[in-house]
């Protein structure tokens, strides 16, 4: 789930940056700092959208730089149990998909896929269902729902998302279409 937080820190600008704007160097300090790092009570913060307001300063002595209270906005991305998000199949795997769902991606198990009893296509890496046909390959758009989340480390690819495919209205796009063009007629 994506979400706007606003946020109250202090940012120590460097004497390199002090003939920029100060809410500038703020930012460019902020994004340095921040930007890309997992907060386990926030999630991933994807960006510094603006320093709202910054204070005059201190120096600190023997520190050359300036010391501002501020308050910025940022955008952060957090994964929720059940949500159901949608992505693209970046890596196929005997074992599973993997979908880039916003800054990070899930893993949808071999036994998540669908109901049908799936094979992996090493040679075309994708996956196959017996019954129905239907296949799962790189490229493809999906719709899937959270099952497990698993966060260990401040590292975004650390850390590990459980995705499933195998509920009305979750999976391939066309196959949700094909699903809803089949109980309409």
């Amino acid at each position: 789930m994506y979400k706007l937080l606003t946020v109250k820190d202090i940012v120590r600008i460097p004497p390199k940056m002090f003939t920029m704007d100060p809410k500038e160097a703020a930012k460019t300090v902020l994004r340095e700092t921040y930007e890309g790092i997992y907060d386990r009570d926030e999630g991933v913060i994807l960006s510094i959208i603006d320093v709202k307001d910054i204070s005059q300063g201190l120096i600190v002595p023997g520190d050359g730089a300036t010391y501002h209270d501020v308050i910025f906005d940022v955008l952060v991305w957090r994964p929720e149990m059940h949500e159901v998000v949608e992505g693209e199949v970046v890596d196929v795997a005997p074992y599973g998909a993997f979908i880039r769902i916003g800054p990070v991606d899930g893993l949808v198990h071999i036994s998540q896929l669908m109901d049908d009893y799936v094979v992996f296509d090493e040679k075309n890496k994708q996956f196959v269902g017996k019954e129905t046909r239907r296949t799962l390959q790189l490229g493809d758009k999906v719709r899937a729902r959270i099952i497990a989340v698993s966060i260990k480390s401040k590292v975004i690819r650390e850390n590990k998302i459980g995705l499933t495919m195998r509920q009305p209205g979750l999976g391939k796009f066309n196959w949700i279409e094909k699903e809803r063009r089949k109980n309409k007629g």
